[in-house]
């Protein structure tokens, strides 16, 4: 038997979802169309730490927050040195020895009316004059919010340096810096009020964690334990009293090698040439060393420095300048999760616990080749503090630190108040649910974001990832002649095959649905025997629903889905979960808005039934204070009120529009606290006249609530719903209790939870497809 939307142009299990995209819209940016905030900095291609910190920052910004806001750049360039080239987003260039440019520059920038905020990228390298006083001129002159972030705070200032750095922090409306130890100094030595400071780490790229063995391979070091170290090399950096350490390691560990990797800085070498690096070879060599250590002599490009990171077992952090207040390079080690070893400048002071690495005196070998030989002789000790350097730098992440820039920057400038609420929404990336995915289903769990496969499989992520797979495939429409997107539909057309397989296996003879399957593919019967399973059933029912009417599917896919369904629905449909029963509702007005008959199943009459339930449910509990179907809310809440704001729309009781804005307008109270979403935590939950759990917030109930929003706004009209459901589903992308994201732009996977004082870095099954469903819902 064929279900008639296989047949009928209007058939699409779809057509909801565009209803409801339809009619929800993203609120209106009114006065932020083409706002723009400039940095003042060096940038790419001038070979600088400041250049790139600033390339990754913006590109954070951009990417968070375009077309909304955008970013330009002022590039400072030397005297005598030919122009680069500079990519479009570099606007205007000072010669940083010319201080009438600074000035002009400027008085430039005020007469531009879209430009709401300058950041100053400040190194006293960069700017002329004594102590870089010539960017003074320029921060006096300038009539725009100005906040700057100081890479260097320098402790006990004369004179000359206390009054250009007190005249920078006096023109500005804000200053960020990257310690709380430069929070300090700034305050108690140039006494600079600790309100107009801001701490803000250094970014890092956001990467999955990984064990060094596969880098090590491709870079041919697979039987080597590999150190490193890397950066612009100048004799700051100590590497002498790295290399003479050596000896006493390779004695012990003769298949130790010791990478330095990154070109001698630019101003070292045009002012006394390779002489520094040539000093290191002749110390390699009369050591003996040759063979133990290497040094690559040019810049390298961000997918090979990582690439070398990750081969990487311990790092060497080898400053010999204790009043360093930033180092990106170690930042960046610690963020890919490796172990360090560090002198005892500023910020390794502050951020190289006992936890992450180990700190070690400045110039003194032994020192280094103690610690050296301490995680090499303790491989678990070695291997934990990685983990735990990973853990520690996730609120480190280039977009993690763009967030906590554009809270900043929205608050010093009227024109972006409200900026860091209007994020762009990140490109649909299915990654990670591709790599969860094996041949008989999806994955339930994740170490990481490494698929465990020990932890088996279940019915409620396969039916969730069904219904991605069948919205996704609707959305991409019929573009065949693009070649992007029919490899894209291949790749749907796999995973689809995939759940129905999965969905098909846990099919009883009597058509019911069994939810648990172990790792070797057989059946979970204690599981399946100890957990109710109607909520699993009713997750399939109504992911089959979506998939047997998604029109545009092929007919094969569809029958195979309706088949299924069919059988399932013949052997019973009677549910007690209130939540099992709000997702039959949404099967049920899938099936109903396609035209959908299956014969035998009565779906006006079950559905109505079931909409009825839901009041019953409501009219048994609820009170002035508790309008609520149940004594406590729980998890997914969202589907209820939902589940009834579509049932009036199919049937047009209205009682059903009644309780289900009801519920939903309670649901709301309980989850917004000061503009943020805070979903109903699961340790304890929320019991009537009992504490109110905010922790662990799960994807999941951010899904519900974003659904549930949206089709509020779609079928009551109440533009307020479209307003918060956007700020729910913001709840991913950092406006949170954390403030931090919870969805990884990388992978394309979300993070498990948000706890009280962590998230949970796993990206597991039912959060990746709990987040994609609230994106697809979105547009």
């Amino acid at each position: 038997m064929e279900i008639t939307a296989a047949n009928n142009k209007r058939s699409d299990g779809l057509a909801i979802y565009k209803m409801k995209l339809d009619k929800t819209r993203r609120p209106r940016s009114g006065a932020t169309d083409k706002l723009t905030v400039v940095y003042v900095s060096t940038f790419p291609p001038r070979v600088c730490g400041i250049a790139t910190f600033t390339e990754d920052l913006t590109h954070a910004m951009d990417e968070m927050l375009a077309p909304m806001l955008t970013s330009r750049i002022v590039a400072m360039s030397r005297s005598g040195v030919l122009g680069y080239r500079y990519p479009r987003k570099v606007f205007l260039q000072i010669n940083q020895d010319n201080q009438e440019e600074y000035t002009e520059t400027a008085l430039r920038i005020n007469r531009m009316d879209e430009v709401q905020l300058v950041n100053i990228q400040h190194e006293f390298g960069i700017f002329g004059g004594g102590r870089g006083a010539h960017l003074i001129p320029f921060v006096q002159a300038l009539r725009k919010p100005l906040v700057i972030t100081f890479h260097t705070v320098l402790p006990d200032p004369d004179e000359e340096l206390y009054n250009v750095v007190r005249s920078l922090a006096e023109s500005a409306s804000a200053i960020i810096v990257m310690t709380d130890l430069s929070k300090g100094i700034l305050a108690q030595q140039y006494a600079i009020p600790q309100k107009k400071i801001k701490v803000i780490p250094h970014g890092i790229p956001s990467q999955p964690y990984t064990s060094s063995q596969q880098a090590k391979r491709t870079l041919g070091y697979s039987d080597r334990v590999v150190l490193s170290t890397f950066g612009l090399i100048n004799r700051d950096k100590g590497l002498e009293y790295v290399i003479e350490a050596l000896p006493q390691v390779i004695r012990q560990y003769p298949n130790f090698v010791y990478i330095i990797f990154g070109a001698t800085h630019p101003e070292v070498l045009r002012n006394e040439g390779e002489s520094y690096r040539n000093f290191l070879i002749e110390k390699v060599y009369g050591l003996g060393l040759y063979d133990h250590v290497k040094l690559y002599n040019r810049y390298f490009p961000l997918s090979e420095l990582l690439h070398f990171l990750k081969a990487t077992d311990i790092y060497i952090s080898s400053s010999l300048e204790p009043k360093q207040a930033v180092s990106g390079t170690l930042s960046y080690a610690l963020g890919m999760g490796r172990p360090v070893i560090s002198t005892a400048f500023a910020q390794a002071r502050e951020v190289v616990t006992g936890e992450v690495g180990i700190v070690v005196d400045f110039r003194n070998s032994q020192a280094y080749a103690d610690a050296i030989l301490r995680l090499l002789e303790d491989e678990k000790l070695r291997l934990q503090l990685g983990e735990n350097a990973y853990f520690r730098t996730r609120n480190m992440t280039w977009a993690n630190v763009a967030l906590q820039y554009a809270r900043v920057f929205s608050e010093y400038a009227p024109g972006l108040a409200h900026i860091s609420e209007q994020k762009s929404l990140p490109r649909i990336k299915l990654n990670h649910l591709i790599h969860l995915t094996d041949t008989f289903g999806i994955v339930q769990f994740a170490n990481l974001t490494r698929r465990d496969v020990s932890s088996g499989y279940t019915l409620d992520d396969n039916a969730r990832a069904l219904a991605v797979t069948a919205l996704y495939w609707g959305k991409l429409g019929s573009s065949a002649e693009d070649p992007s997107v029919t490899k894209q539909k291949r790749e749907l057309l796999r995973l689809v095959n995939t759940y129905l397989g999965f969905i098909s296996f846990v099919a009883q003879s009597d058509g019911l649905f069994q939810n648990f399957v172990n790792s070797d593919g057989t059946l979970d019967d204690v599981s399946n025997q100890r957990v109710d399973l109607e909520e699993a059933n009713a997750r399939a029912i109504y992911a089959l629903a979506l998939t047997a009417t998604t029109a545009s599917l092929p007919k094969t896919i569809r029958q195979r889905a309706f088949d299924l369904l069919q059988k399932r629905l013949r052997s019973g449909i009677f549910f007690n979960s209130p939540r099992a029963i709000a997702r039959c509702i949404k099967a049920f007005c899938i099936l109903l808005d396609g035209k959908g008959h299956i014969e035998g199943i009565d779906l006006k009459g079950t559905l109505r039934s079931y909409c009825d339930r839901l009041v019953e449910l409501y009219q048994a509990v609820s009170q002035a204070d508790w309008q609520w179907f149940e004594t406590y809310l729980t998890y997914s809440n969202g589907v209820m009120p939902e589940a009834l704001l579509l049932g009036y729309r199919a049937l047009r009781d209205e009682r059903y529009l009644t309780v289900g804005k009801a519920t939903l307008d309670f649901l709301i109270k309980q989850s917004f606290v000061n503009g943020i979403y805070v979903p109903i935590g699961q340790d304890g939950w929320y019991h009537q006249n009992g504490k109110h759990h905010h922790f662990d917030q799960q994807p999941e109930e951010v899904n519900s609530m974003v659904d549930a929003l949206s089709t509020g706004y779609a079928v009551a009209g109440d533009e307020e719903y479209s307003g918060l459901m956007y700020q729910a589903f913001y709840w991913f992308l950092g406006d949170n209790t954390f403030k931090q994201l919870v969805y990884d732009r990388t992978t394309g996977g979300c993070y498990d939870g948000v706890g009280k004082t962590t998230i949970n870095l796993n990206q597991g099954a039912e959060s990746t497809v709990s987040y994609l469903l609230a994106r697809l819902v979105i547009g």
